[in-house]
Formats: C-alpha cells, sequence, structure tokens
C-alpha cells in the first residue's frame, strides 16, 4: 500500500483477501464464512449495557480466557483462517479485522450488506477479558433470551429474534457445543429459511447421550432450546414476520448487526 492509498482502498484490500479464504472443500459445509460470522457474533456477544464493558473492541478472545469460554469452541478455527490476512495487513486491528470478516462472510453468504466502520483498538493484556458467562447458553429458554439479549445487551424484542435468525447458517458440533447438527437444509447460504423450517417443521427432542436439543422428523435438521423459545411469546410475531419477509429480515438483521458490532465502540464516521 501507497501512501496514497485511502483506508476505503485499504478496508477494500482487506475485504477481497476475507472473501479468499472461505472457500474451503474438507472443512463442514464446504466454507469458513459461517464460523467467521460466529467469530464476530461471539467477540460483539460479550458486552454488558450496565457495566460499560465486553464487546469487540479490545479483540480480548486472543487471550488464554476468552478462548477457552466453552462458549468460544470452535472459534480457533475462524481466528487461525482470518491470521494470514492480519500478517499480511498489519496495519489492521484484530478487534476491526474480526468484525469485518463477520459482515464479509454475511454478504458473501447471500446476505444483506453491513455498514461496517474500522477503528476499533487491541487491548493488550488478559486481565481485559469480560467476565466467562455473558455469551447465550443455547440449552436455556425465553427468560434467559431476554437476560441476556435485552437486559443486558440492550435490544429490543424484535432485533433479538432477527439476531438470532443467523443460525440460518452453519451448525453445532457434538465436539464443540456439544450440539450437533445443522439448522437448515442451505448452510452456507443467508436466508430466511431458520424462521421458515422453525415454524413449519414438526421438532422432537432427540433421544441421544447429548445435551436437549430438538431435531426435525427426519433427523436431519436441529434447533436449540433458545431457538423454540422463539415461538413463545413475545418473540413469535417477529418470527412469523421473517419468515414471511425475507428483506424485512435482512433490513432489520443488517441494523441489528451492525448495532452489535459496535456496542462499546466509540462512534466513528462511515469510509
Amino acid at each position: 500500500m501507497s501512501s496514497t492509498d485511502t483506508s476505503a482502498d485499504k478496508y477494500a484490500a482487506v475485504r477481497e483477501d476475507i472473501v479468499k479464504v472461505f472457500p474451503k472443500e474438507d472443512y463442514d459445509d464446504g466454507s469458513f464464512a459461517p464460523v467467521v460470522l460466529r467469530l464476530a457474533w461471539h467477540a460483539s456477544g460479550t458486552y454488558d449495557k450496565n457495566k460499560k464493558d465486553g464487546g469487540s473492541d479490545g479483540a480480548t478472545m486472543r487471550f488464554k480466557a476468552e478462548a477457552e469460554d466453552g462458549a468460544n469452541a470452535g472459534l480457533e478455527v475462524a481466528r487461525q483462517v482470518l491470521e494470514p490476512i492480519k500478517a499480511k495487513h498489519a496495519w489492521i486491528t484484530y478487534a476491526d479485522l474480526w468484525t469485518l470478516a463477520g459482515c464479509v462472510a454475511i454478504e458473501h453468504m447471500g446476505g444483506p450488506h453491513i455498514e461496517w466502520t474500522g477503528g476499533r483498538k487491541d487491548k493488550n493484556s488478559e486481565a481485559d477479558c469480560p467476565p466467562i458467562g455473558r455469551l447465550p447458553d443455547g440449552a436455556l429458554g425465553k427468560d434467559h433470551v431476554l437476560d441476556v439479549f435485552v437486559s443486558r445487551l440492550g435490544f429490543t424484542v424484535q432485533e433479538t429474534v432477527a439476531l438470532i435468525g443467523a443460525h440460518t447458517v452453519g451448525r453445532c458440533h457434538a465436539d464443540r457445543s456439544g450440539f450437533d447438527g445443522p439448522w437448515t437444509e442451505t448452510p452456507t447460504r443467508f436466508s430466511n429459511q431458520f424462521y421458515k423450517q422453525l415454524l413449519h417443521n414438526t421438532w422432537v427432542e432427540k433421544k441421544w447421550d447429548g445435551p436437549r436439543q430438538f431435531v426435525d422428523e427426519d433427523g436431519d435438521l436441529m434447533m436449540l432450546p433458545t431457538d423454540m423459545a422463539l415461538l413463545e411469546e413475545p418473540f413469535r410475531p417477529y418470527v412469523e414476520l421473517y419468515a414471511k419477509d425475507k428483506q424485512k429480515f435482512f433490513d432489520d438483521f443488517a441494523a441489528a448487526f451492525l448495532k452489535l458490532i459496535e456496542l462499546g465502540v466509540q462512534k466513528r464516521g462511515k469510509l
């Protein structure tokens, strides 16, 4: 990069390199994009609006305490995939790289464009890690979802339903979270299938030695207890809305995800 390159040009080059690392035929469903999206989500979802700490600023998952949080199991894959990009573009912070990569992953999978803004800084001490246990626990129910998303993170009920719609991509792994299987038949395509299948499939508790989860009649797809909670009030009307209107989901998800990755980050002008 020459000294005349603008910030926008520099970030565009990073975006191009991020897209190049996604295809991986022998990983999960052929793409690293879902796990990179999960990295951005988990790096941001530790924010506490009451204590004004946590969140994507700092990229504290680089440190052992947060990296080894059980809720972050498997995310070393995403961090390692992005490491060569950090080495090539040494000027970008991990905090910016991880959140930008999550946004690029969403768009790469056919989802909405997120109006991402750079400027996050990296923290340099394990003491800066947020307390363990702030990320959502998929084994719990409605009260837990409301406590995490509304009471601590500061989202509305509708924003909460939109954000959980990220489960339209990716899958769970028994050797990571304990849960197992994909949420949808198209785990690398960002769509509103999560809501459609949540509403229209028949879900039964899976009979196995693992944690409580639900499977469809064929046993091919799964839902977490926190997903099933969305069929209850006050969430269900928004599940029904997004199942019917993909564009509305995309618009609301883009706004809610931007809010998520900005929690605790000083506002800057768009690049």
